[in-house]
């Protein structure tokens, strides 16, 4: 895979709600962004917080923007003591939850965010679908 398209998205989105449903029985959000940020797919589950909404958007974003999951990008700036205001883009965060999508050669295609479990749990999830996505198994 050379890019996230909507196909791709979709995919995803299937595959998170997927997994929420069957691992943790809770709803939430899933947002698919391309290589530049911008949303490319999303779906709140019924009864996902609406909180939620805007925090998976930007989980995706920051993981694509960043070109790391954000569980990563929160262990750097508690490493350097930095925070995430420092980085200029005050759509970025470092909530756990958002996953850099690459291609099989390593180059950063999107990111993808969920939102609405424990920041652990929404993490599994995108580490999934992540790996999915770099093997070009999705």
């Amino acid at each position: 895979m050379n890019s996230i398209n909507r196909d791709a998205a979709d995919a995803m989105i299937a595959r998170a709600i997927g997994q929420a449903v069957a691992d943790y029985k809770r709803p939430i959000c899933v947002a698919v962004v391309d290589g530049t940020g911008h949303l490319v797919g999303f779906s709140r589950m019924d009864g996902a917080p609406l909180r939620s909404i805007q925090i998976a958007i930007g989980k995706a974003y920051s993981a694509a923007r960043l070109g790391v999951h954000t569980d990563a990008f929160l262990e750097r700036l508690h490493r350097e003591q930095v925070t995430a205001r420092d980085f200029c883009d005050e759509k970025i965060t470092s909530l756990p939850g958002g996953a850099v999508l690459k291609s099989a050669d390593g180059a950063v295609i999107g990111g993808v965010g969920v939102s609405g479990l424990k920041s652990e749990e929404d993490q599994a999830i995108v580490h999934a679908l992540a790996d999915l996505v770099g093997r070009d198994a999705l």
